[in-house]
């Protein structure tokens, strides 16, 4: 496994090379430890991780903010209700993928 300074400097090549969503799939993979999935459930799982980055960001900018270039007290809440789901599901999911300490 690389080091952390080597994600950070990976992910930071392809933020900026316009790669933002693989950065956060590559992170992902290396995370839930996919390396030696099969090709084709690498490949299911990217599409979902796309599929659900492209859901998210066409919601925003399609339909989710008022009209108008400032952001309104709706926009803003809107914006931070997605945050604390967003914030909700990564707790929940580093909760599964790290071991638990102790003994049952």
């Amino acid at each position: 496994m690389a080091d952390r300074a080597h994600l950070e400097r990976l992910t930071r090549e392809l933020v900026d090379a316009g790669l933002l969503i693989q950065a956060g799939w590559v992170g992902f993979r290396i995370a839930c430890e996919l390396r030696d999935a099969p090709k084709d459930q690498l490949e299911d799982l990217r599409n979902a991780f796309f599929a659900g980055a492209q859901h998210t960001f066409a919601s925003i900018t399609g339909s989710l903010l008022d009209p108008g270039r400032e952001p309104t007290a709706n926009d803003l809440r809107r914006m931070d209700q997605i945050d604390q789901e967003l914030r909700r599901f990564i707790t929940d999911f580093r909760a599964r993928l790290l071991p638990t300490s102790g003994s049952a």
